[in-house]
């Protein structure tokens, strides 16, 4: 309450609470892994400040921005699609900051003009989040495991994946950066998948979903491998099996229609080595019946390279402008329904005659209520009531000392309970309606004090 010289009833003046800062995530082209997020999983924003008084209001808390790398996927602790960032600043919200509580001086009104309490303010979401990151690029290399997919990223591009003789040495794809002529596209080097990848064998799923937004898929081919029973023929039979098995959870998003329906190209590898030379010319022909372009290149000696990168340009330009342009998205509007109530009010199945009154403005106005202050719990009555919740108990037929549960509160209904104006200003904090009231008022204490020091003045009430 303000106080000054001079100046009596000075009436409230708490300031309100400031709002609490939210989480969001935004894209950055610096950032290129989530590696930050497993070393610091727990992210909070910035608590607001409370009220003071002189009418002084808190102050708001900082959002904290937390930077993904493009091509991350947002989803919720059960696996549910929140958000797919794609594209330099786009932005998602992953937790929304709690609302700052109100001051006495906003909740002073005509029947109540020295509130003896304030609004709390409101938590702030809290949730469980699962980020994944999908690589972005125009060309994706399928292959088994050393079929020779980081030779060929490395001379392609100025990218530096670890390259080394023996199976799976690739476990995160590989972006680079390929430049014909004026035509600049990204490759991507997904780590080798082998049968059985569309179920989950060999963490197939895990190199699979890294296809999903490849414009252009090429197979990279050993022509050189040594195991029995492989020839580049039945390995990219294998590989076109678990493509068609496979079923991306984002194609729709990103306008580049069914993963099997991407362009393919074939590229027979090492054929520097003589045998791998003679396998190659076997093969060509029959998988050139297919429909798709066939490059012998070999990523040591650099043979075939430059015939391959043109020709790779050219089918992600040409398969892109095939694809019809994103619309914009437009800005969707639900106004509330002419006889949508906010709340509703069913039978409590756990409580025999009792009632479960659920909407989000009931439920946020107990969490702002101070139950200790009698004041405060009148005043949320007196909005239940203006809002039609002892209108709808009644037409239920809810009887008198009926147990009524909101959010994590019950209360024992009490339909006679006089509201809002008709109800006698008493002192602040206090509710005459309410019989439970424990606080000292302000004649108590002075009738104390005086019998303390053992006078009383005339027309005072002792015993």
């Amino acid at each position: 309450m303000h106080r000054e010289k001079f100046k009596p009833l000075g009436g409230p003046d708490g300031g309100n609470g400031g709002n609490g800062g939210s989480v969001r995530l935004v894209v950055d082209p610096q950032v290129h892994t989530l590696l930050d997020f497993h070393f610091r999983p727990h992210a909070k924003g910035t608590n607001g400040k409370p009220g003071m008084g002189d009418n002084r209001d808190g102050a708001t808390g900082e959002d904290l921005v937390l930077k993904v790398p493009d091509g991350t996927v947002v989803l919720d602790a059960d696996g549910k699609i929140l958000a797919d960032l794609v594209g330099a600043g786009t932005t998602f919200e992953a937790a929304k900051g709690g609302r700052g509580g109100l001051g006495n001086a906003a909740l002073a009104s005509r029947a109540r003009k020295a509130p003896g309490f304030a609004l709390l303010g409101e938590e702030g979401q809290a949730r469980d989040l699962v980020l994944e990151l999908k690589s972005v690029a125009d060309v994706g290399l399928v292959g088994f495991p050393s079929a020779g997919k980081s030779s060929l990223v490395s001379v392609l591009s100025a990218a530096k994946p670890k390259i080394a003789d023996y199976p799976f040495t690739t476990l995160v794809p590989n972006l680079g950066v390929v430049q014909a002529a004026g035509d600049i596209f990204t490759i991507a080097d997904v780590p080798g998948l082998i049968p059985g990848a569309s179920s989950g064998r060999g963490l197939g799923l895990e190199f699979l979903r890294h296809l999903e937004r490849c414009a252009v898929l090429a197979h990279v081919v050993d022509c050189a491998t040594l195991e029995p029973g492989r020839d580049p023929v039945s390995d990219i039979d294998a590989l076109e099996a678990e493509l068609a098995a496979y079923r991306p959870a984002l194609d729709a998003d990103h306008g580049l229609g069914d993963l099997a329906a991407r362009p393919r190209v074939v590229i027979l590898n090492k054929i520097d080595v003589p045998d791998a030379a003679d396998l190659a010319d076997l093969v060509e022909p029959e998988l050139a019946q297919r429909g798709w372009p066939v490059f012998r290149i070999s990523a040591v000696s650099h043979t075939g390279l430059r015939e391959l990168t043109f020709a790779l340009a050219k089918m992600v330009t040409e398969y892109r402008a095939a694809q019809p342009k994103p619309q914009p998205r437009r800005q969707i509007i639900r106004p509330v329904a002419v006889d949508d109530s906010g709340f509703s009010v069913a039978p409590d199945p756990a409580v025999e005659g009792g009632f479960i009154v659920r909407g989000e403005r009931p439920e946020r106005w107990i969490a702002q209520t101070q139950f200790e202050n009698d004041e405060a719990v009148g005043y949320l009555a007196d909005r239940l009531n203006r809002l039609g919740v002892e209108d709808e108990l009644k037409r239920l037929g809810a009887e008198p000392g009926a147990p009524v549960s909101i959010g994590d509160m019950t209360f024992d209904w009490e339909p006679t309970t006089p509201m809002g104006d008709d109800v006698p200003i008493t002192g602040r904090g206090t509710d005459i309606r309410l019989d439970r009231s424990e606080r000292v008022g302000a004649a108590e204490r002075k009738q104390a004090r005086k019998a303390r020091r053992g006078r009383f003045e005339d027309g005072d009430i002792h015993e």
